[in-house]
This record gives C-alpha cells, structure tokens and sequence, in this order.
C-alpha cells in the first residue's frame, strides 16, 4: 500500500517514502505543562495518533518510534510556580497528569517515548556549543543566540523571506541581539529561577532549542515525519529547520512536516488560552459527551482545515456514535477485526477522515467491518462501558430503535424516489415523538430531542 502525505515544505502531497522501513520516526510537538490543556491542544494528539495507527498497520506495529515531548521548563511555568509558591515540578507534574488523562479519554494511545526537556538539557548544551563552535551562534551578556545571517537558508520550511516572516511577528528587541529576529538558545537564571550550569553561566533553554535537542538524542538527526499544530510552523518549527541544519552540517531534520489547522468556535475565533475562549477535555465530558463523542468530532474535519467546534457538531457526532454503537450490538471484550480496506485507502490518502468516515457508511450493515472500521479510527472505546451506557441510556431500548431505523430508512427510500410528501409524513412523525433527523453526506442520522 501507499501512503501519501501533504508537505509543508514542499507545499505538495508525496507518496512517504521512509529513510529505514525498519524504523520510521516520528515526532509530534507536545504541551507546555503549565496549565490544562484545552480541546484544541488535542487536535494534533489526535490526528497523529491516526496517523501512527495507519503507519504501525502499514510496516508493521513494532516499525514505528513515535515521540511526543513535554516542555516541562518554560518561564510560563515558573510563573505559575511562583503564584502558587510551590516548586515547579509540582506544577509540571500536576498538568501532565490531567494532560495524559484527557489524552486517555480521547483514546489516545501513549507514544514510544515522551522525551522531557528538564531531562535533556546536556544534549542541548552540546547543540548549543556545536553552533558557537560552527559560527552560527554567539554569547552576549549571558545569553547564547542563533545568529539567523549565518543561515542561508533561513526560511526554507515556510519558503518566504525573512522580513515577510518577522513582519508582524513579536520579535523581542534585545541590545545584545546583532539582528532582532536573531532567537535566545540559551537564557541567564536569577537565583529564584530554576537553572543548570553551562559554558555560559547557569540558566535554561530557549523554547526552540529544546525539540532540535530531543529529536536528535532520541530519534536521529534527519526524521521521517514532523508534525504539529500550524501555528507552530512559525517561528517555532522553521527556527528549528535552521538550528538543526546548522548543527548537523546541512542535514535536514524532517523529510515531511505536517501542520493541523486550528480548532474555531463558531464565529471563526481561534480557541485560545490567551483569548479565554477555551474547553478543556474535563469541562466537555462534564457536560455529558463522552471522550468517543469529542473524538469523533476532531477527526469529523480533514486535518489542515480548520474545525468549527460547536454544540451543533457534538450533536451530529453523538447521533452518528448512537447508530453505529446500536448496530454493533454486544461486542466481545477484545475483538479487533482487520479495517475495510476503504477506509484504509481513505486515511492513506493524506488521513482523509472525513472520507474514511463516509467510507464506514458502506460498511455499516457489515458488523465485523464495522467494528474494524471503529477501531482503526480508535473508536468507540469498546471496551469502555460508560460509552456504551451512555449511548444505551441515551437510545432507548432496542426494540424501539429498530422501529425508527425503519422508519428512517423508509424516508430515505422515499427521498430516492422523490416522494417528498411521504418523507415529510415519516420526518413529521418522528419530529412528534421527539426524534430529531439530521441529513448529511453519510446518509441521515437520528436522536432524541
């Protein structure tokens, strides 16, 4: 089988060809773990964690290394620390925490390794020295910084020129800076701070350093796959395309990157802690979805599209779970049969879930290619029962929902045949007795009002 992914650096989606089939490498961007993570934080969590399935199904389950990092030393933590008056590891602690947990809800698998950046500092003192020692660094005033002139290749990820990427962008203005968009690889620590010794007096890393770091300690210093949200693509990610080839004498660091889009509530405004417009993981499943239900609706939209995140799209996410968890019936604990090959070809396809999702609606009166299909997509939780409860209590019993699969099925037959009075009657009907249908490109889904 092929595999085809879209390129954000070359702008085009290529068939993924791996350096070694016997061992891809993968590196997600992870939290900063200075408070808890909101649902649009999840959005990359989630589609890579796709993304690793279709990989381990493609090469083999034992093929793939995947990382995801935890920045665990930031100057917002330390803030965070200090208000609360407690060390940091406590707070790093706490968030990673409900970080892991929310990820379990959402069924999240763990990844190979989950490289943190407090445990990686030598390796980035060395990657910090290798630059000085190459002329792409220097020491000012207890900081060590990226000298961006010394790149000449400075822009290549987003394939735009340096003035067009800084115009508008925060650029700290620094007297020790020999240009403003030059980035801190190395920061000075007062005595209240946490800090490590260095060539260059005790202090903590710049944010950028830190992933160039991790990747080439635990994985390599050219990877198969990068991925992360696309606000990371600058300055983070293209300061680290520059810091890593630089270190490694021209060697890239990824072979593919690949950006997800934002998550947006319903009048387009990004999700977004500095906004305050966020949703954590725990605020959702307080109001009553289930982490089946959240997953579903990440995975509703193609991944470098932004997603409209509303009640309207839970709704519609719940309704489709319902009817997919009721024709499964009972499933044994344990049973994974193999996914339909559509949907396989759909996810191959640059992780096409919104064609993968309308591939399952061939599959449906298949109970073990149903069943397959829900699990390559890591849902439902099937071996969760609160799902099941949920979606049982929510359904009614069985009896009464085959009536209205045959009733939707017969106002689908009536739509095929253009008799839209006899539509509207059974649409009416079941509008009286609190049933809601919802018509989409899968076909028609229900739920009670």
């Amino acid at each position: 089988m092929t595999i085809r992914l879209y390129n954000t650096a070359s702008r085009t989606k290529q068939d993924f060809v791996p350096i070694n089939p016997d061992r891809i490498t993968l590196y997600v961007c992870g939290p900063t773990v200075y408070g808890r993570a909101h649902i649009g934080n999840f959005r990359p969590a989630v589609v890579f964690d796709v993304l690793q399935r279709l990989l381990r199904h493609a090469y083999g389950p034992d093929k793939l290394v995947y990382a995801r990092n935890i920045t665990d030393i930031d100057d917002k933590i330390i803030d965070k620390a200090r208000a609360e008056g407690v060390p940091i590891d406590t707070i790093t602690e706490r968030y990673e925490a409900l970080y892991l947990e929310d990820a379990a809800t959402l069924g999240v698998e763990r990844p190979d390794l989950h490289p943190h950046a407090t445990t990686s500092i030598p390796a980035m003192v060395a990657m910090i020295a290798t630059l000085i020692d190459k002329g792409h660094a220097y020491a000012a005033q207890g900081h060590v910084l990226f000298d961006v002139a010394s790149h000449g290749d400075y822009g290549s990820l987003l394939r735009r020129p340096l003035d067009e990427m800084i115009a508008g962008a925060r650029v700290e203005v620094a007297p020790y800076k020999k240009n403003p968009a030059d980035f801190v690889l190395w920061k000075p620590s007062a005595k209240d701070q946490p800090g490590w010794p260095s060539p260059w007096g005790r202090g903590r890393p710049g944010w950028h350093i830190e992933c160039s770091a991790m990747i080439a300690e635990s994985l390599g210093q050219t990877i198969d796959i990068h991925g992360g949200g696309i606000d990371l693509t600058f300055p983070h990610h293209e300061n680290e395309c520059a810091q890593s080839a630089c270190a490694h004498d021209g060697a890239r660091l990824a072979n593919v990157w690949m950006h997800n889009g934002f998550l947006n509530f319903g009048g387009g405004e990004k999700m977004s802690k500095s906004l305050g417009n966020v949703q954590s993981v725990g605020d959702l499943t307080d109001a009553g979805w289930t982490g089946d239900e959240l997953r579903l609706a990440l995975l509703s939209a193609h991944y470098r599209q932004p997603l409209t995140w509303d009640e309207a799209l839970l709704l519609q996410m719940r309704a489709r779970l319902e009817k997919w968890l009721r024709k499964l019936g009972d499933v044994p604990r344990g049973l994974r049969p193999p996914p339909p090959g559509a949907v396989v070809d759909a996810l191959s396809d640059d992780l096409n879930t919104p064609a993968a999702l309308a591939a399952i609606a061939g599959v449906e009166g298949d109970r073990e290619a149903l069943l397959g299909a829900l699990a390559f997509l890591g849902l439902p939780s099937l071996s969760s029962e609160r799902s099941r409860s949920a979606a049982d209590a929510r359904g009614g019993d069985d009896a009464d929902s085959a009536r209205i699969d045959a009733l939707v099925a017969q106002r689908t037959a009536a739509r095929k045949a253009r008799d839209w009075a006899e539509s509207d009657r059974i649409r009416d009907a079941l509008a009286a007795e609190g049933v809601l249908l919802e018509d989409g490109p899968g076909g028609t889904l229900w739920r009670r009002g």
